[in-house]
C-alpha cells in the first residue's frame, strides 16, 4: 500500500472511523463495508422495492443458499431454503426487474452468480448496460458482449458501438463475483433537450478494473422501453438465463480520487 493510503487508514482505525477510498481501486472486502453512504437495494427477505419490468408475471424468489452442481447440472441454479438474502430469477428465465426507486449519478455494487453458459445484464437507469456473460476460459479476443463491456446499440437490425472490457475478469460458473460502477446520467436543458450523454466512469469487475470512461449516445440493446431522463430506475436482466445476486448497494456518485 502506498505510505500515505497507509497512514490515512492506520490511523482512521484507530478511531472507528470509516476511510474515504474511492479511488477506482478494490480494497479487500466490499466498498459498503468499509465506506459510508451507502444505501442496500437488495439484502433479502423479500423482493421489496423490485418490481417486474414489463407485463410478465416476475418468477425471481429469494434464497438462503444458491446451488450450483459442476457435474449434475452445470447449466442450472437452485434455490435452497426461502426466503433468504440472495435473489436467483427462478427457472432461469423470467422477467426483467427493475427498482421502484429512480436514480441519477451513482456509485452502484453488487455480486452475482452465473450458471454455465449464462447470460444476464446490469442497466444502469435501465437503459444502459453492463453485460453479465460466463466469458470464463474464453480464449477470443473481448468483445461487448462479454463479462464487463458496455453492450452495444441495436440499430437497423445489427450492433453499434459497445465498449469492450480491457481483461477477461470471469470467475468460473459457480462462483460469486462483483461488479462496481461509477456511473454519470445523461444531462438535459431547460427544454428537456439531452445535451450530454450517459458514460460510465470506470467499471471495475472482480477487483479489476476493465472500463474506463465510456460515453454511451442512447439505450443499449435490450433496453427499458422508457425515454432517457435524468432520474430512471436499475434493471437487472432475467429472461437470458439462470442468474442471482446478493448485496446490491448504491450511493451518490463522489468525484473518482487520483491517488
Amino acid at each position: 500500500m502506498r505510505p500515505a493510503l497507509l497512514l490515512l487508514t492506520l490511523t482512521l482505525s484507530v478511531y472507528g472511523q470509516r476511510p474515504s477510498l474511492n479511488d477506482g481501486e478494490d480494497h479487500g472486502d466490499a466498498p459498503f463495508l468499509l465506506e459510508d453512504g451507502w444505501k442496500p437495494l437488495f439484502t433479502g427477505p423479500d423482493m421489496q422495492g423490485w418490481v417486474p419490468a414489463g407485463s410478465a408475471k416476475s418468477e425471481w424468489t429469494t434464497c438462503r443458499g444458491i446451488l450450483w452442481d459442476r457435474l449434475l447440472g452445470p447449466t442450472r441454479l437452485g434455490c435452497i431454503g426461502r426466503p433468504g438474502d440472495r435473489m436467483l430469477n427462478g427457472p432461469g428465465r423470467t422477467v426483467n426487474i427493475a427498482t421502484a426507486e429512480k436514480f441519477g449519478d451513482v456509485e452502484l455494487y453488487l455480486e452475482f452468480l452465473l450458471a454455465k453458459g449464462s447470460n444476464s445484464g446490469v442497466y444502469l437507469q435501465g437503459l444502459y448496460e453492463v453485460q453479465l456473460f460466463d466469458s470464463y476460459g474464453s480464449s477470443e479476443p473481448v468483445a461487448s458482449f462479454d463479462a464487463g463491456g458496455i453492450y452495444h446499440r441495436w440499430i437497423d437490425n445489427h450492433g453499434v458501438g459497445g465498449s469492450a472490457p480491457s481483461r477477461n475478469a470471469s470467475r468460473r460458473p459457480g462462483e460469486w463475483q462483483s461488479f462496481h460502477i461509477w456511473f454519470q446520467a445523461p444531462r438535459f436543458d431547460g427544454a428537456g433537450k439531452k445535451v450530454q450523454n450517459a458514460r460510465f466512469l470506470r467499471v471495475v469487475f472482480n477487483g479489476l478494473g476493465v472500463q474506463g470512461t465510456v460515453e454511451v449516445d442512447g439505450p443499449t440493446r435490450a433496453a427499458m422501453e422508457i425515454p432517457e431522463a435524468p432520474l430512471n430506475p436499475l434493471m437487472l436482466q432475467g429472461d437470458h438465463g439462470p442468474v442471482a445476486y446478493r448485496n446490491i448497494y448504491i450511493r451518490p456518485l463522489r468525484p473518482i480520487i487520483e491517488r
